[in-house]
């Protein structure tokens, strides 16, 4: 009973962890423009499809790696450059349509370049499973969370430690100080969606071995980083890498002890209760205007 507890736990952990990528997305995203961005999950797709079939072309899984992380973080900026920037003045409902319609436009591309077929990429370290307390754990989910870990350290160091982090701060604390201190708030929300892209995008690489590759991945994928966001506080980094291991741990859970067939739903479930009974999230500040 307890191994297959700890089998779930364990299955959840790992997944939670790319939810926790895609949460904290938005949360840099939402901190730098105050937009919610639906395009996310489009990130980790592009991450994950580049690495699957560049790989499978023979190309090495670094460079396969570096070159999805590339045309992510291209795709972000252009979407900030030329959709958000030039609706800056615009309703929160119509900021969210353009998200959602560079959402449908990527997939689109995608279709065209990679067509609808899966994709499969190798596990990093081979498929044998290690043996946990009567568990069974891939290395890949090993890789995974170990990916997961470094990306959110290295995003804390980068918000607290660097003059580019510590600029995006200020711009999400208050946008007109920071600009009167002589701050390039439209480079800063240029940088957010760059850096949201690479999240998504790594994550996407990462996660492919486990639930493979395809154009139609980050519908989800984005949608439950959206939830674990919300859950967490919307802005909220640690909220949101928070957020996303519960999602994460609540959807295997409920997949091995209810049913498998409601795995998608608990996300949707989650959210709805946290808008209905705790709109500012679990570590959310009172006083949030948009949600």
């Amino acid at each position: 009973m307890f191994a297959e507890f700890l089998q779930y736990l364990l299955s959840g952990i790992t997944i939670g962890a790319i939810y926790a990528l895609a949460g904290l997305g938005f949360s840099i995203i939402y901190n730098a423009s105050h937009v919610i961005n639906f395009a996310q999950g489009e990130f980790i797709m592009i991450g994950g499809m580049s690495a699957a079939t560049l790989t499978a072309a023979g190309v090495p899984l670094p460079l396969a790696m570096l070159f999805g992380l590339a045309a992510a973080m291209l795709g972000g900026v252009l979407i900030a450059k030329f959709t958000i920037e030039r609706a800056r003045n615009a309703s929160v409902v119509t900021l969210i349509i353009i998200t959602i319609g560079a959402s449908i436009f990527l997939r689109g591309l995608a279709e065209v370049v990679w067509g609808k077929e899966f994709h499969r990429l190798a596990a990093f370290s081979g498929d044998d499973p290690i043996a946990v307390m009567g568990a069974a754990v891939l290395p890949q989910s090993l890789w995974v969370l170990g990916v997961a870990l470094v990306l959110i350290a290295a995003t804390g160091f980068f918000f607290n430690r660097t003059l580019a982090g510590k600029a995006m701060l200020a711009t999400s604390h208050n946008r007109l100080a920071a600009q009167l201190v002589g701050i390039n708030v439209r480079g800063v929300v240029l940088v957010a969606f760059a850096l949201s892209a690479a999240l998504g995008a790594v994550g996407g690489a990462v996660v492919a071995p486990i639930t493979f590759s395809y154009t139609e991945m980050g519908i989800m994928l984005g949608l439950k980083g959206f939830t674990a966001a919300v859950l967490g506080g919307l802005g909220n980094g640690a909220g949101a890498v928070v957020g996303g291991l519960l999602v994460g741990i609540a959807e295997a859970l409920g997949a091995g002890y209810i049913s498998s067939a409601y795995k998608d739903a608990i996300a949707f479930v989650i959210i709805l209760l946290v808008l209905m009974f705790l709109p500012n999230g679990l570590f959310g500040k009172r006083g949030t205007e948009r949600v």
